[in-house]
């Protein structure tokens, strides 16, 4: 693949040097955009008047998918369902540059995210540089200007406006996939199988209910659902059928095939059958979706195999490719860090992971030799190596995979970002260690919760000179949690 120093976009600034404005466009306002809007105010550039910054948001209010809306549309304008709550403590999950307020519950709701995502913009000063109610509409470079003309659709009409750095930060929870099972579709025609993208209260669903997923919403619908369906079947690939709650709750496998929708009739895959089901709840995950983007730029469907690296970007819906770092294309058709991809790694904390992305990005475009596109391409081959072993000729698998991050993972790559950066800091240990026990951490903190204990065993905690170090020994103390000292502070 020839990747070289013609391809990077010239005359970037340094924070000293004097020359024409650079224009930065941020596309999606929720907390990913918002974390890189920050970061780009916090630039030198931005301070001393050299880049200047405009965000684009489709919805009407900051927030993306922590703003609440109906089930309407295809697909809805969000995922979010009224009991979410969030899957990761708060101190690990937010901007590293704003903690949570210090009364905030460990695991707090949907609301609680939302206002603190409209704090942070608040007090960073950032809802000047948003232009609500403004979709994207479309993306492309424009050779002999070497700029990005960016396409919206204004409450005044539409406008395509030149723009130097281009920054995606989109999301990918709002485009549902379904599977490809045998028969879906003709229950789907029959009203008899949604998406969690449509799901909102528990009180909607009776009857015998099948939940396919083992993920968070998954788990989750199954929770909800309990007290009010007859029974909930919770199909995970590969689980061993349990029978609980005197069979009122039952794990099975994946579903092979949909038989009779009217008989409500479904296959797993050990071959056993079920009847009589009322309805499906598919918490099967969802496509990576610009519609912004179109060829030249992006090329939809699976990228040939590799070697070689693909010398265009391809959005296979699982996931884009080549990427450097997970941000840059590898590209040879306009300069790769001209364009940033943020917030695609799935399991991970994406606040504290959008800050150092945008730093990443801003390092990039502003000295452009500082990525070694050839080493680079060497580590999505080695990458994709590793994902061939373990997948083997499964194309669909291996892109499937790219992007989900392990514990270990996530981790791993915030720390080659800031080794990118210079700046000299790593994740500390304890930071790891607890994410690991994130989920065992939540079910001890919904104990406290339960028994009304919560609110005495955090009091204060976080207020002093070093929040985050105060809420690592907050959580261990949890983690520590018997259930015998419940109702007093720990």
């Amino acid at each position: 693949m020839g990747l070289s120093s013609s391809n990077q976009p010239q005359g970037s600034n340094t924070p000293n040097s004097a020359g024409p404005m650079k224009r930065i466009c941020v596309i999606g306002v929720g907390p990913v955009g918002l974390g890189a809007l920050k970061v780009i105010k916090d630039s030198p550039q931005f301070k001393e008047g050299l880049w200047e910054v405009t965000a684009f948001e489709s919805r009407e209010r900051i927030g993306g998918i922590w703003v609440p809306a109906p089930p309407e549309g295809d697909p809805p304008l969000t995922a979010l369902y009224d009991s979410l709550t969030a899957n990761t403590p708060h101190p690990l999950m937010c901007y590293m540059s704003y903690p949570f307020p210090t009364a905030t519950p460990l695991y707090p709701p949907a609301t609680t995210i939302l206002k603190y995502i409209e704090d942070y913009a608040a007090h960073f000063d950032l809802n000047p540089h948003i232009r609500l109610s403004t979709p994207v509409t479309a993306v492309h470079w424009d050779a002999p200007s070497s700029k990005w003309n960016v396409s919206v659709h204004s409450p005044s009409g539409d406008e395509t406006s030149a723009f130097d750095l281009v920054i995606v930060a989109n999301g990918h929870f709002r485009v549902p996939r379904f599977p490809d099972t045998k028969g879906l579709a003709a229950w789907r025609a029959k009203g008899k199988i949604t998406h969690t993208a449509w799901y909102r209260r528990p009180q909607d669903y009776s009857g015998k209910i099948v939940v396919v997923g083992g993920g968070y919403s998954g788990q989750d619908v199954v929770a909800d659902t309990r007290p009010f369906a007859s029974e909930v079947i919770h199909s995970i690939t590969g689980a061993d059928p349990q029978d609980l709650d005197g069979g009122k709750f039952k794990r099975r496998g994946r579903v092979a095939e949909y038989l009779d929708p009217t008989e409500g009739k479904l296959v797993y895959e050990d071959g056993t059958t079920e009847s009589g089901v009322d309805h499906v709840v598919l918490a099967t995950g969802y496509q990576f979706n610009f519609p912004f983007l179109s060829e030249p730029e992006v090329v939809p469907g699976l990228p040939p195999r590799v070697p070689p690296i693909p010398s265009v970007l391809y959005n296979s819906t699982y996931h884009i490719f080549p990427l450097a770092k997970h941000l840059f294309p590898l590209v040879t058709s306009y300069p790769p860090t001209s364009i940033a991809f943020l917030g695609l790694p799935l399991r991970v904390a994406p606040f504290p992971l959008a800050e150092v992305q945008a730093q990443a990005a801003l390092k990039a475009f502003t000295n452009p030799e500082v990525l070694d596109l050839e080493r680079e391409v060497e580590a999505v081959r080695r990458r994709y190596d590793q994902f061939r072993g373990d997948k083997g000729d499964n194309e669909v698998a291996i892109a499937d995979a790219w992007f989900r991050f392990d514990f270990d993972e996530m981790f791993d790559y915030r720390d080659e970002l800031h080794e990118f950066l210079g700046d000299g800091y790593r994740i500390p240990q304890w930071e790891r260690d607890l994410f690991r026990q994130k989920d065992f951490l939540r079910e001890q903190w919904r104990e406290l919760e339960r028994t009304g204990a919560a609110d005495a065993w955090s009091r204060g905690v976080g207020a002093g000179s070093e929040p985050f170090e105060e809420w690592a020994a907050f959580m261990w103390k949890v983690i520590r949690h018997n259930g015998t000292d419940e109702n007093t502070s720990p």
